[in-house]
C-alpha cells in the first residue's frame, strides 16, 4: 500500500514538473492548441542608405514606430517589413500577406501569403514570391480588382537599386492548387513612375451582377532619343484575357518642358539634398483648367522634417522620413505626427522651374488611384505671385551697391553678383508687387542655397532696406530678421 502511495506521489510530482515546463516554454501553444491565431510581433527594420534622410539609432539601422504582426512566426534571418490582412470570401478565415526580407537570400523584398489549413486547423505559410522591389524603405502593398472579376490582385510597388520605380502584381490562381497560389500577372521597372489608371465601372458590377472594366497601367519612362531631360515615353498596359497577363498596347512620346539643360542635371543629379533645397517652399495647387487653387496647397520642409497638406480647410503634418532621388525628382516616405499607421508616399516630379507634378500613395486606404486628392501639378508660391501680377513686375536694372554681404551688382538683364573678398556669388533676381509693397527676389545659382524674397524700403539717396519676408496664402509674412541696407556706390 505505501509502495504505491509512493510511486503515485512520484508521478504526480514528475507530471507537475512536466507541465511546468511546458507552460513556461510556450510548448503548449505550439501542439497542443490548434485553430487559433498564433501572432508574433516584428519590428519593421529598415536597412540605412548612405544617401536617405533618416532616422538611426545606436544600432546604425532605422526603425519605423510601428510592429508588424504576423500570424505565424517568421523563418530564421527573415524580417517582416509590411502586412496586408484581409477576409476570404470562402471562409471566416483571415488571410495574409507579408512582405518580408532576408539578408541570405536574393537582395529583395518577397511576398509570402499565409492563410488558414483546414486541414491541420492552424495558419501556414502556402505561397512565397520575390517582388522587384530592392529598396524596403519605399515598399507599399494594397488589394485592389485590377482586372474587373472581383479577385482582388495583390499590388507591391517599391523602387530598386538603380533608383527606378517598380510594380509587381499577383492575382490568385483560381485552378491551382487548393487556390493558395498567386501568378504574377504583372512586373514593371522604370526609370519614371507608374500609376493605374482606374475608371468608373457600372452599377451591374458594383452589384455583382456583371464584370467591370479592367483598369491600364501608365508607365512613364525618360526619351532616350531627345536631349531633354523632361521629355517622356508613355508605356500602357492592358489586361489580357488570353494570356491571364498586363501586355503593352500602346508607346506615345509626351514633351517636357524647356529648361536649361545645365540647372536641370544639377537638380536631377541624384545628389544629397539638392532637390529637397529646390522644393523647399510653398506649393499652390494646379486645377485641370490651369487655375490656382489657394484653398489647396503643400510646404516642404526638409530642415524641419515635415510635409503640410492643406485642403478642404484641414492641415494634415506628416513627419519626412527618408527620400530617394529618381531621375525625374524625388520619392518620399512620409507619417501622419497624429496617426502613425497613415502613411504616405509622395513621387515628385519636376515639371519647370517653378512646378512640380505629385503622384500619391496613402498605405492607410490599401489602394492607388490615378486622381487621388493630393495628384496633380503644384506651382511655386513665389512664381504664382509673380505670374498673377505680372503687370507689376519692374523690368531689369543696372545699379551698384554696398552692403553686408558685399558688393551687390544687379545688371539689366536679370543676374545679379555679390562680391566679398575673393568669394563671388550670381544668381538671377527679379522686383515685383504683392499689396502694394515692392519685393526683391534673389536666385542664387549655387544648388545648395535657397532663394530669398526681401521687402524694399527706399530710404532716400537712393540706398534701399531690404527685409526678408515669406509669402504664404496670407500674404506676406514678415521674418523679423535684421534688415540689411543697400548703399549706391556712385
Amino acid at each position: 500500500m505505501k509502495k504505491s502511495a509512493v510511486i503515485f506521489s512520484s508521478l504526480f510530482v514528475a507530471v507537475s514538473v512536466l507541465l511546468i515546463a511546458i507552460l513556461a516554454t510556450g510548448f503548449w501553444k505550439r501542439y497542443f492548441i490548434t485553430g487559433t491565431e498564433e501572432h508574433t510581433d516584428t519590428r519593421i527594420i529598415i536597412p540605412l542608405e548612405a544617401n536617405l534622410h533618416s532616422e538611426t539609432g545606436n544600432t546604425g539601422q532605422m526603425r519605423w514606430g510601428e510592429r508588424v504582426t504576423t500570424k505565424i512566426p517568421m523563418e530564421d534571418g527573415e524580417t517582416a517589413i509590411a502586412v496586408l490582412n484581409r477576409e476570404r470570401e470562402e471562409s471566416p478565415a483571415e488571410e495574409q500577406f507579408v512582405a518580408f526580407i532576408n539578408p541570405n537570400a536574393e537582395k529583395r523584398v518577397y511576398i509570402a501569403y499565409i492563410s488558414f489549413d483546414e486541414t491541420g486547423r492552424a495558419y501556414r505559410r502556402m505561397w512565397e514570391a520575390p517582388t522587384s522591389v530592392t529598396r524596403p524603405e519605399t515598399l507599399s502593398i494594397f488589394s485592389l480588382d485590377l482586372v474587373g472579376d472581383r479577385n482582388n490582385c495583390i499590388v507591391v510597388t517599391g523602387m530598386n537599386n538603380r533608383n527606378e520605380h517598380t510594380m509587381t502584381i499577383f492575382r490568385r490562381g483560381f485552378f491551382q492548387r487548393d487556390d493558395q497560389e498567386f501568378n504574377k500577372i504583372a512586373e514593371i521597372q522604370i526609370d519614371g513612375s507608374i500609376i493605374i489608371q482606374e475608371t468608373g465601372r457600372s452599377m451591374a458590377y458594383q452589384q455583382g451582377i456583371t464584370r467591370g472594366q479592367s483598369f491600364n497601367i501608365a508607365a512613364y519612362g525618360h526619351d532616350s532619343s531627345s536631349n531633354n531631360l523632361l521629355d517622356q515615353i508613355e508605356t500602357i498596359y492592358s489586361y489580357s484575357l488570353s494570356s491571364q497577363k498586363y501586355e503593352q498596347t500602346s508607346v506615345s512620346r509626351i514633351p517636357g518642358s524647356q529648361i536649361e539643360q545645365r540647372r536641370l542635371r544639377e537638380l536631377l543629379s541624384g545628389a544629397p539634398g539638392v532637390f529637397e533645397n529646390f522644393i523647399n517652399d510653398l506649393w499652390f495647387y494646379v486645377s485641370p483648367q490651369g487655375t490656382i487653387d489657394p484653398k489647396q496647397y503643400l510646404y516642404f520642409d526638409p530642415a524641419g522634417r515635415e510635409i503640410i497638406f492643406y485642403g478642404d480647410e484641414a492641415q494634415q503634418v506628416f513627419h519626412w522620413h527618408n527620400s530617394t532621388p529618381t531621375r525625374t525628382g524625388i520619392y518620399i516616405r512620409s507619417q501622419n505626427i497624429s496617426i502613425s499607421t497613415l502613411l504616405r508616399f509622395i513621387d515628385i516630379e519636376l515639371e519647370s522651374m517653378d512646378s512640380i507634378r505629385l503622384r500619391v500613395i496613402e498605405d492607410v486606404r490599401l489602394r492607388i488611384t490615378a486622381t487621388a486628392t493630393w495628384d496633380g501639378t503644384y506651382r511655386r508660391a513665389g512664381a504664382v505671385v509673380q505670374h498673377e501680377t505680372e503687370a507689376s513686375i519692374k523690368p531689369g536694372v543696372n545699379a551698384l551697391y554696398d552692403s553686408l554681404w558685399g558688393r551687390l551688382e544687379l545688371k539689366g538683364n536679370g543676374e545679379y553678383s555679390i562680391s566679398s573678398g575673393n568669394e563671388t556669388k550670381r544668381g538671377r533676381y527679379v522686383f515685383f508687387k504683392v499689396d502694394d509693397h515692392e519685393l526683391l527676389e534673389l536666385r542664387p545659382d549655387e544648388r545648395t542655397e535657397t532663394r530669398m524674397i526681401y521687402k524694399t524700403e527706399a530710404l532716400g539717396t537712393a540706398a534701399l532696406s531690404l527685409s526678408r519676408v515669406r509669402l504664404g496664402t496670407t500674404g506676406i509674412q514678415d521674418l523679423l530678421e535684421t534688415p540689411v541696407t543697400l548703399t549706391p556706390v556712385n
